[in-house]
Protein backbone atom coordinates (compact mmCIF):
# COMPACT_ATOMS: atom_id res chain seq x y z
CA UNK A 1 0.00 0.00 0.00
CA UNK A 2 0.95 3.69 -0.23
CA UNK A 3 1.18 5.66 3.01
CA UNK A 4 2.40 9.07 4.12
CA UNK A 5 4.23 9.14 7.45
CA UNK A 6 4.19 12.55 9.15
CA UNK A 7 6.68 12.81 12.01
CA UNK A 8 10.01 11.03 11.62
CA UNK A 9 11.25 10.97 15.20
CA UNK A 10 12.32 7.79 16.97
CA UNK A 11 8.95 6.06 16.64
CA UNK A 12 7.86 7.52 13.31
CA UNK A 13 11.16 6.76 11.61
CA UNK A 14 11.15 3.18 12.86
CA UNK A 15 7.59 2.64 11.69
CA UNK A 16 8.33 4.13 8.28
CA UNK A 17 11.31 1.82 7.86
CA UNK A 18 9.36 -1.24 8.99
CA UNK A 19 6.58 -0.49 6.50
CA UNK A 20 9.06 0.06 3.68
CA UNK A 21 10.81 -3.18 4.58
CA UNK A 22 7.48 -4.99 4.27
CA UNK A 23 7.05 -3.75 0.69
CA UNK A 24 4.79 -0.73 1.21
CA UNK A 25 5.58 2.55 -0.51
CA UNK A 26 6.21 5.11 2.21
CA UNK A 27 6.56 8.85 1.74
CA UNK A 28 7.82 10.53 4.89
CA UNK A 29 7.74 14.12 6.06
CA UNK A 30 9.09 15.96 9.09
CA UNK A 31 9.56 19.73 9.47
CA UNK A 32 13.03 18.96 10.81
CA UNK A 33 15.46 18.58 7.92
CA UNK A 34 17.83 16.51 10.08
CA UNK A 35 15.07 13.98 10.75
CA UNK A 36 14.29 13.81 7.03
CA UNK A 37 17.96 13.29 6.23
CA UNK A 38 18.26 10.35 8.61
CA UNK A 39 15.76 8.39 6.52
CA UNK A 40 17.50 8.87 3.20
CA UNK A 41 18.61 5.52 1.83
CA UNK A 42 16.21 3.37 3.82
CA UNK A 43 13.95 2.41 0.93
CA UNK A 44 11.40 5.20 1.23
CA UNK A 45 10.75 8.61 -0.26
CA UNK A 46 11.16 11.76 1.81
CA UNK A 47 9.08 14.86 1.03
CA UNK A 48 10.22 18.39 1.81
CA UNK A 49 6.74 19.67 2.63
CA UNK A 50 3.21 18.53 3.41
CA UNK A 51 2.19 19.68 -0.07
CA UNK A 52 4.84 17.46 -1.65
CA UNK A 53 3.80 14.58 0.59
CA UNK A 54 0.13 14.87 -0.35
CA UNK A 55 0.97 15.25 -4.02
CA UNK A 56 3.14 12.16 -4.01
CA UNK A 57 0.42 9.73 -2.94
CA UNK A 58 -2.41 8.19 -5.00
CA UNK A 59 -5.98 8.54 -3.74
CA UNK A 60 -7.64 7.65 -1.52
CA UNK A 61 -4.61 8.65 0.54
CA UNK A 62 -3.51 7.44 3.97
CA UNK A 63 -1.61 9.75 6.33
CA UNK A 64 -0.17 8.40 9.56
CA UNK A 65 0.69 11.06 12.18
CA UNK A 66 3.45 10.42 14.72
CA UNK A 67 3.41 13.91 16.20
CA UNK A 68 3.81 14.89 19.88
CA UNK A 69 0.44 15.04 21.65
CA UNK A 70 -1.35 18.34 22.01
CA UNK A 71 -1.21 21.50 19.96
CA UNK A 72 1.20 20.10 17.36
CA UNK A 73 -1.35 17.47 16.34
CA UNK A 74 -3.99 20.15 15.79
CA UNK A 75 -1.53 22.30 13.86
CA UNK A 76 -0.57 19.38 11.63
CA UNK A 77 -4.18 18.45 10.92
CA UNK A 78 -5.09 22.07 10.20
CA UNK A 79 -2.22 22.31 7.70
CA UNK A 80 -3.13 18.97 6.13
CA UNK A 81 -6.90 19.43 5.72
CA UNK A 82 -6.78 21.84 2.74
CA UNK A 83 -4.71 19.23 0.89
CA UNK A 84 -7.15 16.34 1.45
CA UNK A 85 -10.01 14.92 -0.58
CA UNK A 86 -13.10 12.92 0.37
CA UNK A 87 -12.17 9.36 1.26
CA UNK A 88 -8.67 10.14 2.53
CA UNK A 89 -7.67 8.71 5.91
CA UNK A 90 -5.84 10.33 8.82
CA UNK A 91 -4.41 7.99 11.47
CA UNK A 92 -3.19 9.56 14.70
CA UNK A 93 -0.66 7.08 16.07
CA UNK A 94 0.76 9.34 18.79
CA UNK A 95 -0.12 9.60 22.46
CA UNK A 96 -3.10 11.93 22.10
CA UNK A 97 -5.74 12.30 24.79
CA UNK A 98 -8.82 10.39 23.69
CA UNK A 99 -11.08 13.43 24.25
CA UNK A 100 -8.94 15.42 21.80
CA UNK A 101 -9.26 12.50 19.39
CA UNK A 102 -13.08 12.63 19.57
CA UNK A 103 -12.99 16.37 18.85
CA UNK A 104 -10.64 15.97 15.89
CA UNK A 105 -12.66 13.11 14.42
CA UNK A 106 -15.81 15.24 14.54
CA UNK A 107 -14.00 18.10 12.80
CA UNK A 108 -12.79 16.05 9.83
CA UNK A 109 -15.98 14.01 9.51
CA UNK A 110 -17.74 17.00 7.99
CA UNK A 111 -15.22 16.92 5.16
CA UNK A 112 -15.85 13.21 4.50
CA UNK A 113 -12.36 12.41 5.76
CA UNK A 114 -11.88 9.22 7.78
CA UNK A 115 -10.14 9.54 11.14
CA UNK A 116 -8.61 6.61 13.04
CA UNK A 117 -6.75 6.66 16.33
CA UNK A 118 -4.06 4.10 16.95
CA UNK A 119 -2.48 3.70 20.36
CA UNK A 120 1.04 2.55 19.54
CA UNK A 121 3.46 0.74 21.84
CA UNK A 122 6.88 -0.64 20.99
CA UNK A 123 9.36 2.18 21.41
CA UNK A 124 12.73 1.97 19.70
CA UNK A 125 12.46 -1.83 19.55
CA UNK A 126 9.39 -1.72 17.32
CA UNK A 127 11.45 -1.49 14.14
CA UNK A 128 12.74 -5.05 14.61
CA UNK A 129 10.23 -6.59 17.04
CA UNK A 130 7.01 -4.99 15.78
CA UNK A 131 4.53 -2.62 17.36
CA UNK A 132 1.46 -3.23 19.51
CA UNK A 133 -1.43 -1.35 17.90
CA UNK A 134 -4.77 -0.50 19.53
CA UNK A 135 -6.98 0.93 16.77
CA UNK A 136 -10.21 2.90 17.08
CA UNK A 137 -12.55 3.87 14.26
CA UNK A 138 -14.69 2.66 11.37
CA UNK A 139 -14.36 -1.15 11.04
CA UNK A 140 -14.53 -1.02 7.24
CA UNK A 141 -11.72 1.52 6.99
CA UNK A 142 -9.57 -0.42 9.44
CA UNK A 143 -10.15 -3.63 7.50
CA UNK A 144 -9.13 -1.92 4.26
CA UNK A 145 -5.87 -0.87 5.93
CA UNK A 146 -5.22 -4.29 7.43
CA UNK A 147 -1.98 -4.75 5.38
CA UNK A 148 -0.50 -1.65 7.05
CA UNK A 149 -1.43 -2.66 10.59
CA UNK A 150 -0.34 -6.24 9.96
CA UNK A 151 3.08 -5.13 8.69
CA UNK A 152 3.69 -2.90 11.70
CA UNK A 153 2.60 -5.52 14.22
CA UNK A 154 4.85 -8.37 15.39
CA UNK A 155 5.10 -11.41 13.15
CA UNK A 156 2.46 -14.05 13.72
CA UNK A 157 -0.69 -11.97 13.23
CA UNK A 158 -1.19 -10.84 16.83
CA UNK A 159 -0.42 -7.59 18.58
CA UNK A 160 -3.02 -5.40 16.87
CA UNK A 161 -6.75 -5.03 16.51
CA UNK A 162 -9.74 -2.73 16.45
CA UNK A 163 -10.66 -2.09 20.07
CA UNK A 164 -13.72 0.10 19.49
CA UNK A 165 -14.99 3.31 17.89
CA UNK A 166 -12.86 6.39 17.35
CA UNK A 167 -11.21 7.38 20.63
CA UNK A 168 -11.06 3.83 21.96
CA UNK A 169 -7.55 3.27 20.61
CA UNK A 170 -6.06 6.17 22.51
CA UNK A 171 -8.12 5.32 25.59
CA UNK A 172 -6.72 1.77 25.61
CA UNK A 173 -3.17 3.11 25.16
CA UNK A 174 -3.70 5.52 28.06
CA UNK A 175 -4.63 2.65 30.37
CA UNK A 176 -1.77 0.56 28.95
CA UNK A 177 0.69 3.29 29.96
CA UNK A 178 -0.85 3.58 33.40
CA UNK A 179 -0.27 -0.14 33.94
CA UNK A 180 3.27 0.33 32.64
CA UNK A 181 3.87 2.97 35.33
CA UNK A 182 2.83 0.53 38.05
CA UNK A 183 4.91 -2.36 36.72
CA UNK A 184 8.02 -0.23 36.37
CA UNK A 185 7.64 1.15 39.88
CA UNK A 186 7.23 -2.34 41.35
CA UNK A 187 10.41 -3.58 39.64
CA UNK A 188 12.31 -0.48 40.73
CA UNK A 189 11.25 -0.82 44.36
CA UNK A 190 11.99 -4.55 44.48
CA UNK A 191 15.48 -4.19 43.08
CA UNK A 192 16.12 -1.28 45.43
CA UNK A 193 15.30 -3.53 48.41
CA UNK A 194 17.71 -6.16 47.07
CA UNK A 195 20.47 -3.60 46.58
CA UNK A 196 20.11 -2.20 50.09
CA UNK A 197 20.44 -5.61 51.79
CA UNK A 198 24.20 -5.19 52.11
CA UNK A 199 24.62 -8.08 54.57
CA UNK A 200 23.91 -10.60 51.79
CA UNK A 201 26.06 -8.96 49.14
CA UNK A 202 23.40 -9.65 46.52
CA UNK A 203 24.24 -9.33 42.83
CA UNK A 204 21.13 -7.67 41.45
CA UNK A 205 22.25 -8.37 37.87
CA UNK A 206 22.41 -12.10 38.61
CA UNK A 207 19.00 -12.08 40.27
CA UNK A 208 17.47 -10.24 37.32
CA UNK A 209 18.84 -12.92 34.98
CA UNK A 210 17.50 -15.72 37.20
CA UNK A 211 14.05 -14.16 37.34
CA UNK A 212 13.92 -13.85 33.56
CA UNK A 213 13.52 -17.63 33.23
CA UNK A 214 10.53 -19.43 34.72
CA UNK A 215 9.64 -16.76 37.27
CA UNK A 216 6.08 -15.48 37.52
CA UNK A 217 7.45 -11.92 37.31
CA UNK A 218 9.31 -12.49 34.05
CA UNK A 219 8.46 -10.00 31.32
CA UNK A 220 9.95 -7.82 28.61
CA UNK A 221 10.33 -5.05 31.19
CA UNK A 222 12.39 -7.42 33.33
CA UNK A 223 14.52 -8.20 30.27
CA UNK A 224 15.18 -4.47 29.96
CA UNK A 225 16.00 -4.24 33.68
CA UNK A 226 18.59 -6.99 33.24
CA UNK A 227 20.00 -5.25 30.18
CA UNK A 228 20.33 -1.91 31.99
CA UNK A 229 22.01 -3.48 35.03
CA UNK A 230 24.45 -5.42 32.86
CA UNK A 231 25.83 -2.32 31.14
CA UNK A 232 29.30 -1.12 32.20
CA UNK A 233 28.82 1.09 35.22
CA UNK A 234 25.22 -0.03 35.64
CA UNK A 235 23.12 3.01 36.46
CA UNK A 236 26.06 5.34 37.04
CA UNK A 237 25.49 8.64 35.29
CA UNK A 238 21.70 8.33 35.19
CA UNK A 239 20.01 11.06 37.20
CA UNK A 240 17.16 9.98 39.52
CA UNK A 241 14.67 12.05 37.52
CA UNK A 242 11.71 10.30 35.89
CA UNK A 243 9.69 12.10 33.23
CA UNK A 244 6.18 11.20 32.10
CA UNK A 245 4.41 11.50 28.76
CA UNK A 246 1.14 12.57 30.38
CA UNK A 247 -0.81 9.37 29.84
CA UNK A 248 -0.33 8.20 33.43
CA UNK A 249 -1.90 11.45 34.61
CA UNK A 250 -4.80 10.99 32.21
CA UNK A 251 -5.34 7.41 33.42
CA UNK A 252 -5.50 8.60 37.03
CA UNK A 253 -7.92 11.40 36.06
CA UNK A 254 -10.13 8.88 34.26
CA UNK A 255 -10.07 6.50 37.22
CA UNK A 256 -11.30 9.31 39.45
CA UNK A 257 -14.03 10.29 36.97
CA UNK A 258 -15.20 6.66 36.78
CA UNK A 259 -14.95 6.05 40.55
CA UNK A 260 -12.48 3.24 39.90
CA UNK A 261 -9.82 2.76 42.61
CA UNK A 262 -6.35 2.74 41.04
CA UNK A 263 -3.92 3.19 43.96
CA UNK A 264 -0.93 1.48 42.34
CA UNK A 265 -1.03 3.52 39.14
CA UNK A 266 -1.68 6.69 41.13
CA UNK A 267 1.22 6.11 43.52
CA UNK A 268 3.54 5.26 40.63
CA UNK A 269 2.67 8.63 39.08
CA UNK A 270 3.28 10.42 42.40
CA UNK A 271 6.70 8.76 42.66
CA UNK A 272 7.62 10.15 39.25
CA UNK A 273 6.62 13.62 40.36
CA UNK A 274 8.60 13.12 43.58
CA UNK A 275 11.74 12.30 41.59
CA UNK A 276 11.75 15.80 40.11
CA UNK A 277 11.72 17.70 43.38
CA UNK A 278 15.43 18.19 43.93
CA UNK A 279 14.77 20.91 46.52
CA UNK A 280 12.06 18.84 48.26
CA UNK A 281 10.54 21.49 50.50
CA UNK A 282 8.10 18.91 51.86
CA UNK A 283 10.89 16.59 53.08
CA UNK A 284 12.70 19.51 54.67
CA UNK A 285 9.49 20.51 56.45
CA UNK A 286 8.86 16.97 57.76
CA UNK A 287 12.42 16.87 59.12
CA UNK A 288 11.86 20.25 60.79
CA UNK A 289 8.59 19.08 62.37
CA UNK A 290 10.25 15.97 63.82
CA UNK A 291 12.91 18.18 65.33
CA UNK A 292 10.32 20.58 66.76
CA UNK A 293 8.09 18.04 68.48
CA UNK A 294 10.59 15.35 69.38
CA UNK A 295 13.98 16.95 69.34
CA UNK A 296 15.08 14.50 66.64
CA UNK A 297 18.39 15.46 65.03
CA UNK A 298 18.31 17.20 61.66
CA UNK A 299 20.82 16.24 58.98
CA UNK A 300 22.47 19.41 57.72
CA UNK A 301 23.61 19.97 54.13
Amino acid sequence: MDIGMIGLGRMGAGMARRLAGAGHRVVGFDPDGVARGRLQGHGLDVAGSLEALAGGLPGPRVFWLMVPAGEKVDQTIDALLPLLSAGDVIIDGGNSHYKDTLRRAATVAGRQIHFLDCGTSGGVWGLTEGYCLMVGGDPAVIERLRPIFGSLAPEGGGGWGRVGPCGAGHFAKMVHNGIEYGLMQAYAEGFSILRHKEAFGLDVRQIAEIWRHGSVVRSWLLDLVASALAKPGGLVGIAPYVADSGEGRWAVDEAIDLDVPAPVITQALIQRLRSRDAESFSDRLVAAMRHEFGGHPVKEE
